[in-house]
């Protein structure tokens, strides 16, 4: 009897990971190498020849070394914050963290804008000006992935390295780095590839001469109607999306083995030296964050008469740009949010659960990938391929939260997965020798550990979805429009209402983001304690 129990358990443990991988396996395939496969089929099956010689070349390198010292200056941005954050308790922390991700969730059109009217003219319109952009919008990736392991670190082993004579430098160098090297990586990885598809800020801050490979794809589909080249062009951007992913994959394996000294508590008031460094990071990072949303509600408030709420109280009457009020849009925007990040936080964590029984592999880049595909070409390919049985899915309202769930869904692996994989074997070993079944181990080990970075993972789910651009404009129903979509029509109308009602949403936008990181902040701060 004992012994069939235990190959019935042992069977249990066989067959769950193929379990947990499945359905997260398929509904990328539907959702994502579906539709991509069907624009790109529909592109190459067209007649005709695609050239792709030196300027795709030139695109494709500068399209690389614009993401990498984007990448490098989003770090030397990001780290000092991200120190703040994990290792001090400072009042008004969440706050910071929230605030973060304002940059992260706005549309990039509107915040490019804000960034060409703040910068001088001979910064607008240039490399510079994109380079700033990008750290400005990715200073969240690196402050929520760096900071929330830091966060775990513990002072332990610094403070053993001072008692033993290391100088600050050093133990930064020889202690505090290295042990940070998965978190840097992640959040290096996660940088990269926004900037190398980077669009909006493109579009508006780099024009013609800077045109990287997801502008061509834009340009080529959209203005020129060169559906073969655009579909060229996409498969050459998912190649190179999918050689930095397997490098960064191949990296991370590396650190893989490296454990964290301690867990969730280690943060202190700062104290001597600290105190002054500490507000001159926050003074300095809270102030050139601050900046273009400030321009946003300067905006905003800015009436034909001076000073006013005029365009907020527009928001809650009809217009002639949406066939619903903008409140509706901001509505739309919350539900399909909520409904994104619980499929979001369903297929992350089946693959994060999965990917943590084993160390980094090639499968941690894989889930990265839809990240790296064009959104217009994938935003043309939702509209081709679930415009006919089986999957006629145009009319429903349920493509708006799944393409939103698509590109939210690689952050919660990449935020859960380490969690998990920082759980001691021995303890789910403990718990199975006493009898516990799999379900168990899981639910009462696995689980309360990893509460606190399943809420950053619901709230950058979520913040993410709500800003979600790309791929929302081409499914969007026009009655059922959410706010970033609201914000572009608003913005492609000419006048200076629809200038400053376009503000007033992003504004919106921008709070409704402050309010949902804060509580996820709190309750996956509040149930990691238990």
């Amino acid at each position: 009897m004992g012994a069939g129990v235990d190959v019935g358990r042992a069977a249990l443990r066989r067959l769950w990971l193929p379990a947990a991988v499945a359905a997260p396996a398929a509904f990328l395939a539907v959702f994502f190498a579906y539709p991509l496969g069907a624009i790109v089929a529909r592109g190459l099956g067209e007649s005709g020849s695609v050239a792709l010689g030196e300027e795709t070349l030139r695109i494709l390198w500068f399209t690389t070394w614009q993401a990498a010292l984007s990448t490098v200056l989003t770090l030397a941005a990001g780290l000092p914050l991200a120190w703040v954050v994990g290792r001090f308790s400072v009042r008004g922390r969440s706050l910071v963290l929230a605030g973060v991700l304002v940059p992260f969730v706005l549309p990039t059109l509107v915040v490019a804008a804000a960034f060409s009217s703040l910068l001088p003219d001979r910064l607008d319109q240039s490399v510079w000006a994109i380079l700033l952009a990008h750290a400005f919008f990715n200073v969240a990736v690196v402050v929520r992935v760096v900071g929330g392991y830091w966060a775990e670190l513990g002072s332990a082993i610094p403070d053993a390295a001072a008692v033993l004579g290391a100088g600050p430098l050093r133990r930064l160098r020889e202690v505090t780095l290295p042990l940070l090297a998965p978190a840097l990586a992640a959040a290096a990885s996660l940088t990269f590839l926004f900037c190398f598809t980077s669009f909006g800020v493109i579009l508006v801050l780099g024009g013609p001469p800077a045109a990287t490979l997801e502008t061509e794809i834009y340009n080529q589909a959209a203005r020129l109607f060169e559906l073969r080249t655009a579909a060229a062009l996409s498969l050459v951007q998912l190649a190179a999306v999918a050689a930095i992913v397997l490098v960064t994959s191949r990296l991370e394996s590396r650190l893989a083995g490296r454990r964290r000294a301690s867990r969730w508590g280690a943060l202190r008031r700062p104290a001597g030296r600290e105190r002054t460094a500490v507000a001159l990071v926050l003074t300095l990072s809270v102030g050139a964050l601050s900046l273009p949303v400030i321009a946003l509600v300067d905006r905003s408030l800015s009436t034909g008469d001076g000073v006013g709420l005029d365009f907020y109280r527009v928001l809650a009457g009809e217009t002639s740009v949406l066939l619903v009020t903008p409140l509706e849009a901001a509505v739309n925007s919350l539900l399909f949010a909520a409904a994104a990040t619980a499929v979001a936080l369903l297929v992350g964590g089946l693959l994060a659960v999965a990917l943590s029984r084993r160390g980094p592999s090639w499968l941690d880049g894989l889930v990265l990938l839809p990240l790296g595909a064009s959104a217009v070409m994938l935003g043309f390919g939702y509209v081709i391929a679930f415009d006919e049985p089986p999957l006629d899915l145009r009319a429903s309202v349920v493509l708006v939260p799944l393409a939103q769930a698509l590109v939210a869904a690689p952050f919660v692996v990449r935020i859960l997965a380490p969690e998990l994989r920082a759980v001691e074997a021995r303890l789910r070993e403990a718990a199975s020798v006493l009898g516990a079944s799999p379900n168990r181990v899981w639910r009462e080990i696995d689980l309360p550990l990893a509460a606190r970075a399943a809420g950053v993972a619901a709230g950058f789910a979520f913040a993410i979805a709500l800003g979600e651009f790309g791929a929302t404009v081409f499914v969007a129903q026009a009655e059922r429009p959410t706010l970033p979509v609201a914000i572009f029509r608003f913005l492609g109308r000419p006048g200076a209402e629809n200038q400053g009602i376009a503000a007033a949403l992003a504004v919106v936008l921008a709070l409704l983001t402050i309010a949902a990181a804060t509580l996820s902040e709190r309750v996956g701060r509040g149930r990691s304690a238990l």
